[in-house]
């Protein structure tokens, strides 16, 4: 029986290694997983870097990814979570036009109850900003193209905190100095 997929967040630490990102999405390759979004970044820890990997999978398969990601040499730490277990936020930009934007008032309406910002305005397209969750990013996406008026439109890959005091990551160097 096929587990049900499930959107998983994987946190992954590790030294800033050249080579180390294609090591880690060779993973997901291998598995024949697609990641859904990719987010690279410093961490709190000094010399650290911190992955923030989505991708749709069950169970059964993540842990297996996780524990074969966590083996590579400059991989600290690797853990994956749920979205109840994390903090989540992403940042979406849309490029729309402004003729639209002027000629239609529910498209400055649906920006407004979205909570989202308008960043620039010039005759012939606007940016709006909007930071949240990805539902949010995702119903403020399907309203605008309701009115035909998105130019352009990006979105960031996920970043990530657990609900827990300190990353896992934490304890697991402080253990390691003691040695």
């Amino acid at each position: 029986m096929e587990q049900e997929k499930k959107l998983y967040t994987l946190l992954v630490y590790s030294e800033n290694i050249a080579g180390i990102l294609n090591q880690i999405t060779a993973v997901f390759t291998r598995r024949q997983v697609n990641i859904e979004s990719l987010n690279v970044s410093a961490s709190s820890i000094k010399d650290i870097h911190k992955y923030t990997i989505t991708a749709w999978s069950n169970e059964e398969q993540i842990i297996k990814i996780t524990r074969q990601i966590e083996k590579k040499i400059d991989v600290v730490k690797a853990d994956y979570y749920t979205d109840d277990q994390l903090f989540i936020h992403e940042v979406a930009l849309f490029k729309i036009s402004t003729p639209k934007l002027l000629e239609e008032p529910e498209v400055s309406r649906a920006i407004r109850k979205n909570d989202a910002r308008m960043m620039e305005v010039n005759p012939t397209y606007s940016t709006v900003l909007l930071a949240g969750l990805t539902a949010d990013i995702a119903r403020l996406s399907d309203r605008l193209n309701e009115f035909d008026c998105i130019l352009q439109y990006t979105r960031s890959g996920r970043i990530a905190v657990t609900r827990s005091m300190d990353e896992e990551v934490s304890r697991l160097l402080e253990e390691r100095s003691k040695n």
